[in-house]
C-alpha cells in the first residue's frame, strides 16, 4: 500500500534538498538528502546494513521539523474552546476546506431548500454567527477560506458555493481551489484554520464526515508548515464568484 507522507519541511531554502517527511499511518520519519559516498567516511559508520544509504543533513532540519517525542498526543480541546478562538484571535483566521461533503450541512433548512431546487434563504444579519462576523470583521480582523472543489462539483460543494453569498456579505474572503490543482500543489487533506499564524485548529472527521473534535496545534514548525499551505492555496485559489461562474459554464457545455 503506498504511504501518506505528509512534507514537514526543509532547512535548505529554495532548492529543496535536505528535507522530511512524515508517514501520517505509522509515525516513521523519512529523511532526505546528498548521500555520503567517501568510502573514508563510510568505513566509520556502524551498523550500515547492505541496501543502506548513508545522507548527511543539516543538524536544524532535525531540530526544527524532526518529531520532538516518540509518541505524539494530540491537544484536543473541546467545541466551547475551539468557539472561543473567532473572538480572540487578533489579525487573521484562514480556513481549508478540502471534504467532499459535511454532515452537519445535511442537517439544515438551508441545504434541504438547496437541494430541492428552491432559492436559498440565507441567515439574515442579526442571526448570532452573522453578528459575531460583522463584529471581528468591523474591528479590522479578516477571515478567509479557500475551498478545494471535485469535478464535477459534489452536491455539498455546490451548496457551499451558494452559502459563500452568505458568508461574504459579513466580511469573509471566500475562494476555491480545484482538486486536481490542490494535489498538484501537494496540499495536505486536511480541514484546518490558522489563528494569526501562530496556532492551527486541526479539524477531525469521522467516516460519516462529523466533526468529532479539535486538535490545537502550537508547536512552531508545525505551524510554519500550515502557513506554507496557507500561502500557496491562497495564491492559487479563485474568488468565489469566479469560480461559480466557471462550473456554471461547464455545465452547460
Amino acid at each position: 500500500m503506498m504511504r501518506r507522507l505528509r512534507f514537514n519541511g526543509t532547512g535548505s531554502g529554495v532548492n529543496g534538498c535536505s528535507s522530511i517527511h512524515e508517514d501520517l499511518d505509522t509515525g516513521e520519519i523519512v529523511v532526505h538528502g546528498p548521500p555520503l559516498t567517501d568510502p573514508e567516511d563510510t568505513s566509520q559508520l556502524r551498523h550500515l546494513s547492505p541496501g543502506e544509504t548513508a545522507i548527511v543533513v543539516p543538524r536544524e532540519l532535525l531540530i526544527d521539523f524532526g518529531p520532538k517525542e516518540a509518541a505524539r498526543v494530540p491537544n484536543i480541546i473541546d467545541l466551547s474552546e475551539f468557539d472561543q478562538l473567532f473572538t480572540t484571535f487578533e489579525h487573521t483566521a484562514w480556513r481549508l476546506e478540502t471534504r467532499r461533503r459535511y454532515a452537519s450541512d445535511e442537517v439544515t433548512d438551508t441545504y434541504a431548500q438547496f437541494t430541492g431546487g428552491q432559492p436559498v434563504v440565507w441567515d439574515g444579519v442579526d442571526a448570532e454567527w452573522c453578528a459575531q462576523r460583522r463584529e471581528q470583521s468591523a474591528l479590522g480582523k479578516r477571515f478567509e477560506r479557500v475551498r478545494i472543489v471535485d469535478t464535477p462539483p459534489t452536491t455539498g460543494q455546490l451548496y457551499l458555493l451558494d452559502n459563500a453569498k452568505r458568508n461574504s456579505a459579513v466580511g469573509e474572503d471566500i475562494r476555491n481551489l480545484s482538486r486536481a490543482e490542490a494535489e498538484q500543489l501537494h496540499l495536505p487533506a486536511e480541514d484546518f484554520w490558522l489563528f494569526d499564524s501562530r496556532l492551527v485548529a486541526l479539524l477531525n472527521f469521522d467516516d460519516s464526515d462529523n466533526l468529532i473534535d479539535v486538535e490545537l496545534i502550537t508547536e512552531p514548525a508545525a505551524v510554519n508548515r500550515y502557513a506554507q499551505v496557507r500561502d500557496a492555496a491562497s495564491h492559487h485559489a479563485v474568488p468565489y464568484k469566479e469560480f461559480a461562474a466557471n462550473v456554471t459554464a461547464a455545465t452547460k457545455e
